[in-house]
């Protein structure tokens, strides 16, 4: 490295100004303004949310930037293998500890690996630091120019190319389960199997400090980190509580595969169905009423016996009453009703047989479809209820309806049960989280795969709003 003020770069060597336009391609970042400082042994990258994660053998470092100056509302999510950990002394001669890490350095046509430490510049106009041990031998620093080599613009975070151009890099996962089944187990295992590192969070012991500055999630005595995203598979019992934990990763911005407007939403069964009416989707006729005056109305809306009664806190098939005639559909009634519990009527449609259709919907997408048969004597097919499993071809119209299903609760995942009727699909049920277990065995996908490509893609820096800067 040589430099002068006044002397010209001889045409081998590579003109530097104080000041340069930079690429960070392994981290995702296409256009950084670099101050040039060989009064500083060490490159510094500006970072905040620096967290550490992954293994003891292998560590990694999670880290947010704000590539432009002025703009908190462009934030690039990073990740890296953590080189070392060292103190640096700063301008201002205070000794920080910093994490190092590697990545490749882009100025015009030239590339090479440099080491980084991270720290928080958020007062500097330049977001990177080059130090003497980033610059090559064969680079000339001009110290009274800037931007020698060819510029580069804050535009790019404003196109699509920030996106495309975002390296895959190891996510940090939480799974909200209380329990270690199958579904769980899958996530966990092929999280770790594409690098990521995944985490089992029991959603009851989470808790939640609410406040307008700094919304947080804590569990057992300490403040949960930044996950890049959230996988909720929360039971029944406690939808209330889990979609509030919920709430507050989105509050905190982090991605959640299913939100919380949509499972509580397909935990109640008459918002469902409100919700799918709202929506032209077609299901079996339904009607709710809550005096026990209105019983024989009820059954009239609906049709002619048999008819199904459901109790809207029903899950896995229990709750769930087949009621052959008039009379055995009102005495169902009434001791539903006896109990104070919330139920819906529905027809039932006899040409099912036994049998619906689960569509596996991740991304907008049907991914995967199963039909599933009741055991013998059982109208209801639930895998949990001893019924079978095997895979089916589904028409356009079955599909159709079911990613319309899976938009309209918003969820990313969602398992859609259909019933083929003479009339069309209908729709009996959108689960917010459902198993995997019985629809890999039958379809022989790897859909705990499928869904972490989806969050793969939507984890990746999203464009912004042009903006004109000052300079």
């Amino acid at each position: 490295m040589i430099m002068t003020d006044d002397i010209p770069a001889t045409p081998d060597l590579i003109r530097f100004g104080w000041e340069e336009w930079v690429a960070l391609p392994d981290l995702g970042l296409p256009a950084l303004r670099a101050k040039v400082d060989t009064g500083a042994k060490t490159s510094a990258l500006h970072a905040f949310d620096i967290e550490t994660f992954g293994s003891v053998s292998a560590p990694r470092v999670r880290f947010t930037i704000h590539p432009i100056p002025g703009r908190e509302d462009l934030v690039i999510a990073c990740s890296a293998a953590i080189i070392d950990r060292r103190s640096v002394i700063s301008s201002n001669g205070e000794s920080e500890s910093r994490y190092v890490i590697g990545s490749t350095l882009r100025v015009g046509g030239e590339v090479w690996p440099i080491e980084i430490t991270l720290t928080n510049r958020d007062r500097m106009n330049s977001r990177m630091l080059l130090g003497r041990e980033a610059l090559k031998d064969h680079i000339t620093i001009v110290a009274t120019d800037r931007f020698c080599q060819p510029e580069l613009s804050y535009d790019v975070y404003s196109s699509l190319e920030v996106r495309r151009s975002a390296p895959p890099r190891a996510l940090r996962v939480a799974v909200l389960s209380r329990e270690n089944n199958y579904s769980t187990r899958r996530l966990v295992e092929e999280g770790e199997a594409r690098g990521h590192t995944v985490e089992v969070i029991d959603t009851t012991r989470c808790y939640m400090a609410i406040n307008a500055m700094a919304p947080e999630v804590h569990y057992d005595g300490k403040r949960l980190p930044r996950y890049d995203a959230v996988i909720p598979r929360i039971g029944a019992s406690v939808t209330s509580y889990g979609t509030a934990v919920i709430r507050q990763f989105e509050t905190i911005g982090t991605f959640c595969v299913n939100g919380s407007e949509g499972i509580t939403a397909s935990r109640d069964k008459l918002h469902a169905h409100q919700l799918m009416a709202q929506h032209r989707i077609g299901m079996p006729n339904t009607a709710f009423a809550s005096s026990p005056k209105d019983t024989d109305s009820l059954m009239r809306l609906v049709g002619t016996a048999p008819l199904i009664v459901k109790l809207l806190e029903s899950t896995q098939g229990k709750g769930v009453v087949l009621a052959e005639t008039k009379k055995a559909a009102q005495s169902v009634i009434d001791a539903f009703r006896g109990l104070r519990a919330n139920f819906l009527v529905q027809d039932f449609v006899k040409e099912a047989a036994g049998e619906d259709v689960r569509c596996l919907v991740v991304g907008g997408k049907v991914v995967a479809a199963m039909k599933r048969t009741g055991a013998d004597g059982d109208f209801r097919s639930n895998l949990h209820q001893g019924g079978t499993a095997k895979v089916v071809r589904i028409t356009r119209e079955e599909r159709d309806v079911a990613i319309r299903a899976a938009r309209a609760f918003k969820l990313n995942l969602a398992g859609v049960d259909l019933l083929r009727s003479e009339t069309g699909p209908k729709v009996l049920e959108v689960n917010s989280s459902p198993g995997f277990e019985g629809i890999e065995a039958a379809s022989r996908k790897n859909i705990a795969g499928m869904l972490y490509d989806h969050i793969e893609e939507r984890v990746r820096p999203a464009p912004v709003r042009k903006r004109k800067l000052a300079e």
